[in-house]
């Protein structure tokens, strides 16, 4: 076919070290208090820069004239997508990390939209239970509390589609 590898973009690494596919960071841990290894994904620091940047983009975006609840769709709908690509592995420390920028971005909004009111009548009007932001129908998506899920080795388990010869 004649393909041919780039040496610019062609990097040979320990996976100890880690490596950064697309989206994801990749490198192995070794187990504490074991001698035992486990491979490790999570999303990478530009994934993660990426949807935090979208989020201002989109908080940017929606006009203070709307009402929370547009911007509360919006953010929700890129969060929870944003989440349950990155949910296979290890990413509670990211959804953790990510938790704390959309709420920082939609408390921003009201406060452009009221530029003489105090936090304490922002939260009271903009916020549930005190500090998280909510509407009327829907409340700020956390990604903290997103469930993560891991990939089993099964080796020899998985059941090969090919009859087996013999």
């Amino acid at each position: 076919m004649g393909l041919r590898l780039s040496p610019e973009k062609t990097l040979v690494t320990h996976i100890d070290e880690g490596l950064d596919f697309p989206g994801g960071h990749i490198q192995r841990h070794r187990q504490r208090g074991a001698s035992r290894c486990y491979v490790c994904t999570c999303p990478s620091r530009k994934a993660l820069t990426a949807a935090m940047g979208k989020v201002k983009a989109i908080r940017r975006r929606t006009a203070t004239g709307l009402p929370l609840e547009d911007l509360l769709i919006q953010i929700n709908r890129l969060l929870a997508g944003w989440c349950m690509y990155f949910r296979p592995g290890v990413p509670s420390a990211a959804f953790q990390y990510l938790r704390s920028c959309p709420w920082g971005q939609v408390m921003k909004w009201p406060r452009r939209k009221h530029r003489r009111i105090t936090w304490k009548d922002l939260r009271r009007r903009y916020c549930e239970d005190g500090w998280w932001p909510a509407g009327e129908e829907p409340t700020l998506f956390d990604p903290g509390k997103v469930g993560t899920t891991r990939y089993r080795y099964r080796g020899t388990v998985i059941p090969s589609p090919w009859p087996a010869s013999g």
